[in-house]
C-alpha cells in the first residue's frame, strides 16, 4: 500500500515539471494553408507540433501552387519564419480565332473548360474543346477557323436555240451567274470555259463552265449546255449534165439552191430551190435537156435569144467555102471541141455571100435569109473572113479578121465575168478536159 503511494507522488511530480516546461517553451500559433496542407516534424514529439523549433513542409491541393516558402520554422519570437498562399494555377490566356471565338466555364484558371467555335462558313481546325491542366498548359494546341467550304455558283439550265433562216448560228443569250462565298462573301476569281453570252454558237451542243474562288483558294463550278440546232432540207443533188450551186449549209433552212447546165444543155423545171421551214424544197426538181435550138425562126434576134444567158458564139464568117483562113480556122478547131463545149461555146458558120449564102450550126441549117440577117444585125463584112466573140448577155466580145488559135479563144473567154464562177464549179464536180 505504501509503495503504491509513492509511485502516485513520482509521477504528479512529473507531470508538475512537464507543465512547468509546456508554460516556459514559446509556441506558434497553428498553420492553416487554404487548398493546401502542412506536413511538420517537431523536436519534442507528435503532441508538440507548433512548438519552437517544429518545421513545417508545405503543400498545395491539385491546381493550386505555393506562394512562398516550402518549408516554415517556428521561431523564438512565436512566429513563423515565413507566409505562404495556395493560389489557384491559371493557363496562359486563349488567343481568339480568327473568324471564330471561344467560351469558357471558369477564365483560364485551372479545370476551366473552353469550346472554340466559328462563324458561319468556317469550319473548325483542332480540338473543339480545351482543359487548363496542373502543369499550367492547355490539353491541345489553340484551334483555328479554316475557309474549308467552296463558293457556291447556280448556273442557268439548259440553253436551247434554231438557227435562223439562212443561217448555220444562233446568238445566245444568258445572265452572267454570280458566285456566293459562305464565309467573308469575297470571290478573287471569276473564269469562263467556252464562248461568252452573246456569242454566235454553231450547230451542235456546247459546254458551258463557270469557276470561282474564294479568298481560300476554294473553288465551286457549275455547268450548263447550249443546244444549237439547224433546221434541215433533204440534201439536193446537181442534175445530171448540170451544176448546183447553194448558200449556207446546202440544207439548212433559208438555204437557197440555183441550177444550171453544161454547154449544150438547157434546164427545165426551177432554176432555183429555197429549203422551208417545213424542211420541204420550193419549186419543181430541174432538169438538164439537150439545147434545142430553132432555125425556124424570122429574125436573127429571135436566133440569138435562144442562147441568151445559155451560150456563147463564136461566129465565123467568110465569102466562100474555099477560104484559106476559113479551112484553118476549122482544122484549129476541131481538135479543140471539149474547150469549146466545156465554155459554153456554141459554133455558128456564115458561107458565101447574097444571095448563094447559108448559115450553119452544128447539123442544122440556117435559111439564106436568117444568114443575112445575121450578117447585118452583127455588122459583119461579106467578103471578107471574119470571126466574132460573143458572151452569154449577146455582147460583141472580140472580132478577129484572121485565123484565131483554141489557146487565144480560150484565155479570152476565161477572163469573162461568168466564165471564172463557172470554172469553180466545173473544178469542184471535177469536169475538165483530158
Amino acid at each position: 500500500m505504501g509503495s503504491c503511494w509513492l509511485r502516485l507522488a513520482a509521477l504528479l511530480a512529473l507531470g508538475a515539471c512537464r507543465s512547468l516546461a509546456y508554460e516556459e517553451t514559446p509556441w506558434c500559433s497553428p498553420i492553416k494553408v487554404k487548398h493546401g496542407y502542412a506536413n511538420c516534424r517537431t523536436p519534442q514529439g507528435e503532441y508538440y507540433k507548433n512548438v519552437l523549433g517544429t518545421r513545417c513542409d508545405i503543400r498545395c491541393q491539385k491546381g493550386y501552387e505555393l506562394h512562398g516558402p516550402l518549408q516554415l520554422i517556428c521561431q523564438s519570437s512565436k512566429r513563423w519564419s515565413g507566409k505562404v498562399l495556395c493560389k489557384q494555377k491559371r493557363c496562359p490566356t486563349l488567343s481568339m480565332p480568327t473568324n471564330g471565338g471561344f467560351k469558357c466555364l471558369d477564365g483560364a484558371y485551372f479545370g476551366s473548360r473552353c469550346e472554340y467555335y466559328c462563324s458561319p462558313g468556317y469550319q473548325l481546325k483542332g480540338d473543339r474543346i480545351v482543359t487548363c491542366m496542373d502543369n499550367k498548359v492547355w490539353s491541345s494546341r489553340p484551334a483555328s477557323c479554316v475557309d474549308t467550304e467552296p463558293p457556291r455558283i447556280q448556273c442557268p439550265s439548259v440553253k436551247e436555240k434554231t438557227a435562223e433562216p439562212n443561217k448555220l448560228t444562233a446568238r445566245v443569250f444568258w445572265d452572267t451567274p454570280e458566285g456566293r462565298d459562305t464565309a467573308d462573301g469575297i470571290l478573287t476569281d471569276v473564269i469562263l470555259k467556252g464562248l461568252p453570252p452573246g456569242s454566235h454558237f454553231p450547230e451542235g451542243d456546247h459546254k458551258i463552265q463557270y469557276t470561282v474562288y474564294d479568298r481560300a483558294e476554294n473553288k465551286g463550278t457549275c455547268k450548263f449546255l447550249v443546244k444549237v440546232r439547224v433546221r434541215r432540207c433533204v440534201k439536193l443533188n446537181a442534175p445530171d449534165n448540170g451544176y448546183i450551186k447553194c448558200s449556207g449549209d446546202g440544207n439548212n433552212y433559208g438555204a437557197t439552191c440555183e441550177f444550171s447546165c453544161i454547154g449544150g444543155y438547157e434546164l427545165q423545171g426551177s432554176p432555183a430551190r429555197v429549203c422551208q421551214y417545213n424542211l420541204g424544197w420550193s419549186g419543181v426538181e430541174p432538169t438538164c435537156a439537150p439545147m434545142n435550138i430553132n432555125v425556124n425562126v424570122r429574125t436573127a434576134a429571135a436566133l440569138l435569144d435562144q442562147f441568151y444567158e445559155k451560150r456563147r458564139l463564136l461566129i465565123i464568117s467568110t465569102p466562100t467555102a474555099a477560104n484559106f483562113f476559113y479551112r484553118m480556122q476549122l482544122g484549129m478547131l476541131q481538135p479543140a471541141q471539149c474547150g469549146l463545149d466545156l465554155r459554153h461555146v456554141t459554133v455558128v458558120e456564115l458561107v458565101g455571100v447574097f444571095p448563094a449564102q447559108i448559115g450553119r450550126i452544128g447539123v442544122k441549117l440556117l435559111p439564106p435569109s436568117l444568114a443575112l440577117q445575121l450578117r447585118l444585125l452583127l455588122r459583119i463584112p461579106h467578103y471578107n473572113f471574119n470571126i466574132v466573140v460573143m458572151d452569154k448577155h449577146g455582147m460583141d466580145k472580140e472580132r478577129y479578121p484572121f485565123p484565131a488559135t483554141p489557146a487565144e479563144l480560150f484565155a479570152l473567154i476565161d477572163n469573162f465575168p461568168l466564165r471564172k464562177e463557172e470554172m469553180k464549179l466545173q473544178a469542184e464536180i471535177g469536169q475538165s478536159c483530158p
